[in-house]
C-alpha cells in the first residue's frame, strides 16, 4: 500500500515538474502578480482587455485554419515545384516567414517544422539548418505585422499606434531579414532532389471560406476599422455554430500569462523606487533599444515588452528591440523553444544548440548595429 502511495506521489511530482518546465513563464507571471499584490493593491484597470480579446480572436481563427489544413495544402502545392535542396530550403523558410506575419510565429513553426522533417526523411537530407533558418524566419517575419506575435499586438494596442506608424518601424527589419535569410540559404550546400509528396485534400471548403471571412473581420478590428468587441461577439457566435472544439485549442496559458504581467507591471509601476529606477534606465531611445534586446535574452521578448512598456514612451525603440531581441538565446523568443522541441523529439540535440546559437548571434551582430544607426537617424 505504501509503495502504491509513493508511486502516486512520484507521478504527481513528475507531472508538476513537467508543468513547470512547460509553463515556466506562466508560473513566473502569476507568482510575480501575487507577490507584488502584497505590496500594492491591484486594479482591474491594469488589465488590457483589448489585447486579450484580439489575441483570443486570432488564436481561434488560426486554430480553425490549422484543423482545416489550409497552410499544409498551400505548402505542399508550393513544394511540389521544387527540385533542388536550395529551392526546397527557400520554400520552407519563406513559407514560414510569410505565414508568421499572418498566423503568428508560434503557429508557423508548429505547422512547418514538422513538414520540413517529413520532407527531409523522404529526401534523405539533414534538416537541422533548415529548422534553424525557419526559426529565424518565423521570429523575423512575425515582427512585420501587429498580429505576427504577442509583443507586437501589445505594443500596437498599448501605444495606440496607427498602421502606418507601425509599418514604418517594422518594414526595415523585414527588408533586412529577407536579405539575411536569402544569404543563409544560398550559402548552404547545393544538390538536386526528387520529392514525392501527396496532396493535402481540404474536405470542408465551406468552413475555409467562412473562417477566411472571419479572419478578415478580425484583421479589420486589429487595424481599428471594426470595434474589437463586435468582432469578439462574431467570433464567439461563429465558433459556437461551426466548431465548438476550437475553444479548447486556444492557448489560455498565454492569456493568463498576459494577465499576470499586466497586474505585476501595474503594481510595481506605482512604487516610486522602481519607477525612478526603470525610467532612469530607459531615459533615451538608444538605452530603451539596448535594454529591450538584452532583457529579451534573459526573460524572453514578450515579458520584456510588458515590463519595459510601463516605464518608457520610446515605442519605436521598444518595438525594434524586442523583435530583434527574439534572436540570440533559445528563450529570447519562446517560439524558438517550439522548433527546438520538435526537432529534438525526432533527432535528439544533435548539435542543434551549437548551430542555433551561432546563427542567432550572427543575426544579432548584423541587426543590432544597423537598428542602432536607424534609431540615430
Amino acid at each position: 500500500m505504501s509503495q502504491i502511495i509513493q508511486t502516486q506521489k512520484g507521478k504527481k511530482k513528475s507531472s508538476f515538474i513537467e508543468f513547470l518546465k512547460k509553463e515556466c513563464v506562466l508560473v513566473i507571471a502569476v507568482t510575480l502578480a501575487i507577490l507584488s499584490s502584497f505590496i500594492s493593491i491591484p486594479k482591474l484597470s491594469y488589465i488590457d482587455f483589448k489585447v486579450l480579446i484580439l489575441l483570443f480572436n486570432l488564436m481561434v481563427v488560426v486554430a480553425a485554419f490549422k484543423e482545416l489544413k489550409v497552410l499544409d495544402s498551400i505548402a505542399i502545392g508550393l513544394l511540389k515545384k521544387c527540385n533542388t535542396y536550395t529551392s526546397i530550403s527557400l520554400a520552407l523558410v519563406f513559407i514560414t516567414f510569410i505565414s508568421s506575419m499572418i498566423v503568428t510565429n508560434d503557429v508557423a513553426l508548429i505547422t512547418f517544422v514538422p513538414l520540413s522533417i517529413v520532407i527531409a526523411r523522404k529526401a534523405n537530407i539533414n534538416v537541422l539548418k533548415i529548422v534553424i533558418f525557419q526559426t529565424l524566419a518565423a521570429n523575423l517575419g512575425s515582427s512585420f505585422t501587429p498580429m505576427g506575435n504577442p509583443q507586437n499586438l501589445f505594443i500596437y494596442s498599448f501605444y495606440n499606434l496607427s498602421p502606418i506608424d507601425f509599418f514604418k518601424i517594422t518594414l526595415p527589419i523585414v527588408v533586412l531579414a529577407v536579405l539575411f535569410l536569402v544569404l543563409l540559404v544560398f550559402k548552404d550546400k547545393k544538390m538536386n532532389l526528387s520529392l514525392d509528396l501527396e496532396d493535402v485534400k481540404i474536405d470542408n471548403k465551406r468552413d475555409v471560406y467562412l473562417f477566411g471571412g472571419l479572419f478578415l473581420i478580425i484583421l479589420l478590428s486589429v487595424f481599428h476599422v471594426i470595434d474589437y468587441k463586435v468582432t469578439f461577439l462574431i467570433t464567439i457566435v461563429m465558433v459556437l455554430i461551426l466548431n465548438k472544439k476550437l475553444f479548447s485549442q486556444v492557448d489560455y496559458s498565454l492569456l493568463i500569462t498576459f494577465i499576470g504581467f499586466f497586474i505585476f507591471v501595474g503594481n510595481i509601476s506605482t512604487m516610486d523606487v522602481v519607477k525612478n529606477f526603470m525610467e532612469g534606465i530607459l531615459n533615451s531611445p538608444k538605452s530603451t533599444f539596448l535594454a529591450s534586446v538584452l532583457s529579451s535574452q534573459v526573460i524572453s521578448n514578450v515579458p520584456a515588452t510588458m515590463l519595459l512598456s510601463g516605464f518608457t514612451d520610446h515605442f519605436k525603440e521598444l518595438l525594434l528591440g524586442v523583435n530583434i531581441g527574439g534572436m540570440g538565446t533559445l528563450i529570447a523568443s519562446l517560439a524558438s523553444v517550439i522548433s527546438y522541441k520538435i526537432y529534438a523529439s525526432e533527432f535528439g540535440n544533435d548539435n542543434y544548440m551549437k548551430s542555433f546559437t551561432f546563427y542567432n548571434i550572427l543575426g544579432l551582430i548584423i541587426f543590432v548595429p544597423i537598428a542602432y544607426i536607424f534609431i540615430a537617424l
